[in-house]
């Protein structure tokens, strides 16, 4: 849920001054809320007021600057503390660290989102251009097709020997027929 800057300050300084939390809105826990609270309040002490703002635009962070947020969490802050002092979220400091790792400085390294441009796509396929065959490979490729062949005919006996042994059991079946009608 997105709380208005008027709402997040009303809350922090009810919280700051008197000690008390505000009611807690409709379909949110009461507990989670007030870890909300304190996590402003928490801001507003570190960074200022103007911390309780949403952001115009995301700002883009250097691997480098990832790397020295990891560090302090590794040498024994804690990842609410130090997420605090950045002024991010601790689940975003919680993801670099799981990407750091798991793939190291690299997985702290912005990559491209999305999917690639269709021309950039169309043109990887259209350069493609099978290389000549060694003689070992078509020697290989010769072997492959020959034994592929053999398995189809052999396929298409099994398939033939099956319709003859289901034709052959409905003939049994046909004349156990008859030979019942007769006896009645």
């Amino acid at each position: 849920m997105k709380y208005s800057f008027e709402f997040k300050l009303k809350c922090v300084k009810l919280y700051q001054e008197k000690g008390i939390y505000p009611p807690t809105p409709k379909g949110i826990k009461s507990h989670n809320f007030k870890h909300k609270v304190r996590d402003w309040s928490r801001l507003v002490l570190e960074h200022g007021i103007d911390s309780l703002k949403h952001p115009n635009s995301n700002r883009v962070w250097k691997p480098e600057e990832k790397l020295e947020l990891i560090s302090k969490v590794k040498a024994g802050n804690s990842v609410l503390s130090t997420a605090i002092s950045a002024g991010i979220s601790n689940g975003q400091l919680y993801n670099w660290i799981k990407k750091y790792d798991e793939l190291g400085y690299n997985g702290l390294v912005q990559s491209k989102k999305g999917r690639p441009p269709k021309d950039l796509i169309m043109s990887k396929h259209k350069t493609i251009e099978p290389k000549e065959l060694t003689e070992s490979e078509k020697e290989e490729l010769m072997r492959l097709r020959a034994e592929n062949e053999y398995i189809k005919t052999e396929i298409e006996v099994l398939k033939k020997e099956i319709a003859l042994r289901e034709e052959s059991y409905a003939a049994q079946l046909k004349a156990k027929k008859q030979r019942s009608l007769k006896n009645l």
